[in-house]
């Protein structure tokens, strides 16, 4: 199935003169159209031709690479399972809004896609993404050893939905009512927190690598209210949400490319989250043991600054009781003009 060098001996169909015309020329608008006429028409076949001579004519020197990826985008989105699964592969859909295997997650179920999808690490991350979705997968066909099913303290995960006009951005659950945080008092950052203080920089890192955010964490001993204090906040508000609550803004935050990035899909952002999960609550070495019941003895607050003027927001506070150590994480993007 799909596009190959050979064409018949009377040339290509008819249907191509239009598209080749438009490629020989390098006429990126037209070749765009062209693909855009064939989806609607629900043509798969004609779609991957044309993605396929795309392809080829930009390492002719053409520019047509968007076209490429603009095909390869609809096809996750809208083929059958047939032909959207041979195309989640290493390179494919460079420009789309998304990673292509959580495109073709949102509508087609992991049984249909198993058997097209090629292997390779991003065949585990379709199942993943399948699972934020609710379906149960087998565990081992999964990248990065998280369990093919969701726990019973896990949320609701925030999804995006994927549109050809554009993507509907998902949000995490708005915030509960809040009340003041209490006086702290700054503390030096502790070395047994530096771990805590690092798994919650990395989930939103690429918020700053890929736009203009800025993202700050501090980890010390004491309560959350004493690491609110280190972090320098002032005139704040918050809300105690559990592992759940807390769970679901990490996955958000690292799922999303922030206000500018791209995004890198939710099966990375649920990966990240049991990460930050498990290094706070001390079960790390026990990777991937389940950190949920460990992570529930935590206390965990989402909190915003009263001067918050917009843009994306990824604020967590948490202190473990126990061993007496508390981190918080200020992570803004503020909005395109």
């Amino acid at each position: 199935m799909g596009w190959t060098d050979h064409e018949p001996e009377d040339g290509p169909p008819p249907e191509d003169r239009e598209l080749d015309r438009a490629v020989a020329s390098g006429d990126l608008d037209e070749v765009l159209r062209e693909v855009d006429r064939r989806a609607d028409a629900g043509d798969w076949a004609a779609v991957d031709r044309a993605r396929h001579r795309a392809r080829a004519a930009t390492e002719r020197g053409h520019q047509l690479w968007p076209a490429a990826s603009w095909a390869e985008y609809r096809t996750a989105l809208e083929a059958p399972a047939a032909w959207a699964g041979p195309v989640v592969t290493e390179g494919t859909g460079y420009l789309a809004p998304g990673p292509l295997a959580e495109v073709a997650a949102q509508r087609h179920t992991w049984e249909e896609l198993s058997v097209y999808v090629p292997l390779g690490p991003l065949r585990g991350v379709v199942a993943a993404e399948r699972v934020l979705r609710g379906e149960t997968v087998p565990d081992e066909v999964l990248t990065g050893d998280l369990p093919g099913h969701l726990r019973a303290w896990e949320p609701g995960y925030a999804l995006v939905e994927y549109r050809t006009d554009g993507v509907r951005p998902d949000e995490p659950s708005p915030l509960p009512r809040t009340v003041p945080v209490p006086v702290g008092s700054p503390r030096d950052e502790d070395r047994d927190a530096a771990d805590g203080r690092r798994a919650l920089t990395d989930a939103v890192r690429h918020w700053s690598s890929q736009g203009e955010a800025t993202v700050r964490a501090v980890g010390v001993e004491g309560t959350a209210a004493d690491a609110m204090a280190t972090l320098g906040v002032a005139g704040a508000r918050w809300a105690e949400v559990g592992v759940t609550g807390a769970a679901e803004l990490l996955a958000w935050a690292a799922a999303s490319g922030g206000a500018r990035g791209r995004r890198r899909g939710a099966a990375a952002g649920r990966f990240d989250a049991w990460w930050v999960l498990a290094t706070l609550a001390g079960t790390a070495d026990d990777w991937p043991d389940d950190p949920g019941p460990a992570a529930e003895e935590l206390r965990w607050w989402r909190w915003t600054a009263d001067d918050h003027v917009g843009g994306w927001e990824c604020r967590l506070a948490v202190e473990d009781p126990e061993d007496g150590l508390a981190w918080a994480l200020d992570a803004v993007d503020p909005p395109v003009p």
